[in-house]
């Protein structure tokens, strides 16, 4: 430092402050004469830990020049870096080209040099030239920023050869926008669409969060929450809500959300004991204050090391576990405060388009209820059943569903993670022996119940969802029952169908074949009263092709002493298809479905319904010639006929069956993949089957080799050893 310089200095500035002033990036640029009448016209100030320095949003005066200290810049919530000494933030709202982007806030006690905007337009004035270079070296510092970022880019995404277009097209249903490359589809979508507000987005036909960037020609439709892909960012975005409010109420407890129930959602909190109510009670009040704050949704781009680590000191190893077995170097985590996540979907934007959920005790935790913004569209009072019917009889709370998982648990296998883990250490042939010897045992010991009540157990009762394995699971049982020197009837309730012409129609006029009333009832009650007595009884069959029942067209059935009539059909376990004289000790109700799923993290597992799906849209495309478009496009239908007519009457089963495996979603890949790649952009079934490919991607993909042709899963990839 020159004299000259020195000599120019006011206001008591010490020899360290030169040296940070003549350190900084920007003013080590000027010359000494130029340091010297800049430094003249900065003020000094004093300030202490906590103080806001600049909020993002909020126009500014001042840039400054860090002499002593430590401050942290953050964007939203996310903390960006931490400044020091020599140097400076908040040139560009100074320069008043824009407002402030971050927030600057001391942490510790700070001295700063500070210059105004109206002190740096007088020296503009005075001494043109030394504004000159200061604004060429700003101008030069900004290069070299978005150099070192374009190099960070390049290291997270791999380097390209050609440069992206600067202007892209979108089309949009509002007609086509150019605009620069990199935009936000929030920037490209209206708040609300049909009325609705609009809360993620279709990026050429797959489901993307707000803030994402388009970089290419593309086409681009708001999702409300009338949609499906939006009633799943709404309940995602409200359970990672949950997670991070537990995260400050309750950070001893390993709170995970478990099994989706319709529009409930079953939270778990380990084997710890606590005042549910009182938990609840807390869990709502926080979930409340982050509704207020605003707190924003965002997706981060991590590198996959950088990822773990985080996940890591939030204590979710299982996500942590999983990224090991990732085949990209770099991955996505979604985030609400400081909690992360990883992504299977779309989140809204920030949590106040959250309104209306609740949390409620629950036999195996709590009970998250989304709320009336997501579930279907029926009234409260039905609603509140289905709530009071989870509570009195929790769906994946089944005697056989918690040993499933004990049994998983004590192979190592508590996640996809730690299922990656094991096939790659090649134990996933003695996975599927064990999975499938549960499987046996437990067909076996229904076997010996029902041969304990030999002579006065006359009928089984057996129902279940769609694609739960009912056709196999009857199959192996009628094995077990001949073991034991009983011998199966079977009578499907299909063939008890009334003619096509007279079906009950649903609300949009369709033929509505799963309700009770589609059935010849009273028939069926009267043939049930005679097979049970032990008398011949002449069954109908119905035929599809026709519509039509033919009253003499099944066998003639008739129950001797050592035998046993076993009765599927999705109305099985309903009160109102048993006759009187038939009485609890002659009759035997059995729910199959698939139950037990693993985890992805906390956040997220792979629901019953998803795995069912797959399992759909293998066996329809496999052996039925059926596009997996074909099979997603009927699934919501499938769904409504379930929650209206099978799941209600789940409470009235005596036994149930857990027909997951769990090995079989990696099975389900090698098949579901390229089904579900069939699947063109454009088509409505595209988001559903895009989200599937998600859901199975980190799932390491297993060749049925071991699969043995007794099991259920052979049932829909073919190869089973049964015929159907």
């Amino acid at each position: 430092m020159s004299s000259e310089t020195i000599d120019s200095m006011r206001l008591g500035v010490t020899r360290e402050d030169l040296d940070a002033l003549s350190a900084n990036a920007l003013l080590a640029q000027l010359s000494p004469r130029e340091l010297g009448m800049f430094i003249e016209i900065l003020a000094q100030l004093a300030v202490t830990p906590g103080t806001v320095l600049m909020r993002e949003g909020e126009e500014g005066d001042y840039m400054y020049f860090i002499l002593e200290g430590v401050a942290v810049v953050s964007r939203g919530a996310r903390v960006l870096r931490r400044l020091q000494t020599s140097e400076h933030a908040g040139e560009l709202a100074m320069l008043g080209v824009r407002l402030r982007d971050v927030t600057v806030v001391a942490e510790t006690i700070m001295r700063l040099a500070r210059l105004s905007r109206s002190r740096f337009q007088a020296l503009a004035e005075r001494q043109p030239a030394a504004a000159l270079h200061l604004l060429q070296a700003l101008v030069g510092s900004l290069g070299d920023d978005l150099a070192a970022l374009t190099d960070s880019v390049a290291a997270l995404v791999g380097r390209r050869s050609n440069a992206r277009p600067l202007q892209i097209r979108i089309r949009t249903p509002q007609g086509d926008q150019h605009v620069p490359a990199g935009t936000l589809i929030e920037n490209l979508v209206p708040e609300l669409a049909d009325g609705q507000p609009v809360v993620a987005a279709l990026l050429d036909s797959k489901p993307v969060m707000l803030d994402t960037a388009v970089v290419s020609d593309a086409h681009v439709e708001p999702v409300t929450l009338a949609e499906i892909i939006g009633r799943d960012a709404f309940r995602r975005s409200v359970g990672l809500l949950l997670l991070e409010a537990a995260r400050s109420v309750a950070p001893h407890l390993p709170i995970r959300l478990g099994h989706a129930v319709d529009s409930l959602r079953v939270v778990e909190l380990g084997a710890h004991e606590v005042d549910r109510a009182e938990l609840c009670r807390k869990l709502e009040q926080q979930m409340q204050r982050l509704v207020e704050q605003d707190v924003e949704f965002r997706d981060d781009v991590w590198t996959v090391e950088e990822a773990r680590a985080q996940l890591v000191r939030q204590g979710w190893h299982d996500a942590a576990a999983l990224l090991r077995t990732s085949r990209s170097p770099v991955t996505t985590l979604q985030a609400c405060g400081q909690l992360h996540a990883l992504v299977v979907g779309p989140l809204v934007p920030s949590a106040r388009h959250l309104r209306g959920f609740r949390l409620v005790p629950h036999p195996d935790g709590l009970l998250l209820d989304h709320g009336p913004l997501v579930r279907p569209r029926t009234p409260d009072p039905i609603h509140e059943v289905e709530v009071a019917r989870e509570l009195l009889h929790p769906r994946f709370g089944a005697e056989m569903v918690r040993s499933h998982r004990a049994w998983l648990e004590t192979m190592g296998v508590h996640s996809v993670g730690d299922f990656n883990e094991l096939c790659v250490r090649g134990e996933i042939a003695r996975l599927i022996r064990v999975a499938e010897g549960f499987h046996e045992k437990r067909i076996g010991q229904l076997a010996d119940l029902i041969a304990a009540r030999r002579g006065s157990l006359r009928v089984i009762g057996i129902a279940g969802p769609s694609s739960s394995g009912k056709t196999t699971f009857i199959k192996r049982l009628s094995v077990q029952l001949e073991v034991a020197g009983i011998h199966p009837i079977n009578l499907s309730l299909d063939d008890y169908y009334m003619d096509r012409e007279r079906t009950p129609r649903d609300e949009a006029g369709d033929y509505d074949f799963e309700a009770l009333e589609a059935l010849e009832l009273e028939l069926l009650r009267q043939n049930l009263t005679e097979l049970a007595a032990g008398h011949p009884c002449q069954t109908p069959r119905y035929d599809f092709k026709l519509g039509k029942s033919l009253p003499d067209g099944g066998p003639l059935l008739r129950l001797q002493d050592n035998q046993v009539l076993l009765v599927e059909g999705i109305h099985a376990l309903n009160d109102a298809l048993w006759p009187e004289a038939i009485p609890p000790a002659a009759r035997m109700r059995i729910f199959v479905h698939p139950a037990t799923t693993l985890p992805i993290d906390r956040l997220t597992a792979t629901s019953s319904a998803d795995l069912r799906l797959l399992r759909r849209i293998v066996r329809d495309r496999h052996g039925r010639a059926t596009s997996a478009a074909g099979t997603i496009a009927r699934w919501p239908s499938v769904r409504r006929g379930e929650r209206r007519h099978i799941y209600p009457t789940y409470g009235n089963a005596d036994a149930v069956f857990d027909t997951a495996l769990g090995y079989e979603i990696g099975v389900l890949k090698v098949y579901a993949e390229r089904y579900l790649l069939e699947v063109q952009e454009g088509d409505p079934a595209y988001p559903v089957a895009y989200r599937l490919r998600q859901l199975i991607d980190p799932f390491v993909a297993i060749y049925p080799d071991h699969v043995p042709p007794t099991s259920i899963l052979r049932e829909f990839v073919g190869g089973s050893g049964f015929e159907y």
